[in-house]
């Protein structure tokens, strides 16, 4: 026992200098590439090479926005699968983010995505009523899960690309928002989406022992006393939360929350608290990478981050598929 944490900590020792050692990258390199002496001298206020503008008020933003949107739907990702016991659960699949997208864009046709708050209460909603229609519909199969997943995500891909057809002029600000990027997203305001994602990553430390018990079955868990509907509907209501806030400031990022939870669950042995632990770190340096990579692809400008996460999934989710089929966790 002794062994195993200390095994485990030593991981998660590793994976945070990795996530350090990410995020000073992130601070140095870009357009505009900095040495981690300019850098340095530009967060403590001595700089003098003209750094502190672009350190300071666009990539520290920037990073801490991709540290707290990658553990935010990596987190996601991990309770959604545990919840269903479906290793292909993740909320880009199963339309959770499709559903906030979709209620950004009938928000904003209505007038009423004007503020921060709005929007954010509309991609909350969106990823709330997605999540509980495809759980709804799924929850006794896996397979059917996934298709009710992926066919609500069509569906609502569908509208929204329609709403965006018919108003152009009143979508135009959301087109970039639509392709998943943190480029710019600094200059938004972040403590009420930053905020929420840190409430609901603590709320998860909550809910981890009773949801400890669902990945028994939900008889077993009746029959250890635990209150299955109740663990049901916090679980949904974390997922959302995460879902919501990280989609309405960073866009429609997929896949974050499939390739995490499978990584990290080779070091976690079973426990329900250190995968947790560990996905949140782990997605961070996820979406941290990608960012880096997002910036240096091209030689003269960005690709979107969500383009980047989409190439590492779309390859996950294949050997996801072979590897477990229908099979539940």
């Amino acid at each position: 026992m002794t062994t195993d944490r200390g095994r485990r900590f030593a991981v998660l020792a590793v994976a945070v200098v990795l996530l350090a050692v990410l995020v000073g990258a992130s601070l140095c390199v870009g357009a505009r590439t900095f040495p981690p002496g300019a850098v340095w001298a530009a967060l403590t206020g001595h700089d003098a090479s003209g750094a502190r503008s672009v350190v300071r008020d666009v990539r520290v933003p920037r990073t801490v926005l991709a540290l707290c949107a990658g553990a935010a739907l990596a987190t996601a990702g991990t309770l959604i699968q545990t919840l269903t016991r479906n290793p292909l659960a993740e909320p880009g699949v199963l339309g959770v983010t499709a559903g906030a997208a979709f209620a950004i864009t009938l928000g904003t046709v209505a007038g009423l995505s004007g503020s921060q708050p709005a929007q954010m209460g509309l991609a909350v909603a969106g990823s709330a009523l997605a999540a509980t229609v495809v759980y709804a519909v799924g929850r006794s199969l896996p397979l059917r899960l996934l298709l009710a997943g992926v066919a609500l995500t069509a569906v609502l891909a569908g509208l929204t690309l329609g709403l965006r057809l018919v108003y152009p002029d009143a979508l135009d600000e959301y087109r970039y928002w639509s392709v998943g990027s943190l480029a710019g997203r600094e200059r938004t305001p972040l403590a009420l989406p930053i905020g929420t994602i840190l409430v609901a990553l603590a709320g998860t430390a909550l809910v981890t022992r009773p949801l400890g018990g669902l990945m028994l079955g939900d008889g077993v868990a009746h029959a250890l006393g635990a209150r299955v509907r109740r663990t049901g509907v916090a679980v949904l209501v974390l997922v959302t939360l995460l879902t919501g806030a990280a989609t309405a400031v960073v866009g429609p990022i997929m896949f974050v929350g499939l390739i995490v939870p499978h990584l990290a669950r080779r070091f976690a042995a079973g426990s329900l608290p250190w995968l947790v632990a560990y996905t949140a770190v782990l997605g961070s340096v996820l979406l941290v990478a990608a960012d880096i990579g997002a910036r240096l692809l091209l030689p003269t400008g960005e690709v979107p981050v969500a383009i980047v996460t989409a190439f590492l999934g779309g390859p996950a989710l294949i050997w996801v598929v072979r590897r477990h089929g229908a099979v539940a966790l």
